[in-house]
């Protein structure tokens, strides 16, 4: 699915208009993006949560030629899925019902004579 593809999804699910669900999304994602940016986490509860990570400086190979380069630090956007959408995706195991465990048999005492 494509932004467009988003956007007529949106205006079908709602009673907006596509130029109103095109602004809808544009504002936010554009809302997130800053957010992040500035280093602010994002949560959606069930959705998930966007936020930004360092990620140090390394040494790296060259896959041509086995050359070792430094690849600088930097820092990233990352996304990390809420239990809702995880168990959208794959959706929990119904739960196993215990097997009945067999009954003792009780010991009966012979009768004395």
């Amino acid at each position: 699915m494509n932004k467009s593809e988003l956007i007529t999804a949106i205006s079908n699910a709602t009673s907006l208009s596509k130029k109103d669900a095109s602004a809808a999304l544009d504002a936010m994602l554009s809302t997130i993006m800053a957010e992040v940016a500035a280093g602010n986490k994002v949560s959606l509860l069930g959705f998930g949560t966007f936020e930004k990570r360092h990620r140090e400086a390394r040494i790296g190979r060259n896959p041509r030629t086995g050359e070792a380069t430094e690849i600088p630090e930097s820092d990233v956007p990352a996304f990390k899925a809420g239990k809702g959408f995880k168990d959208k995706v794959n959706p929990p195991a119904p739960p196993k019902k215990a097997a009945k465990k067999p009954a003792k048999k009780k010991q009966t005492k012979g009768k004395k004579k």
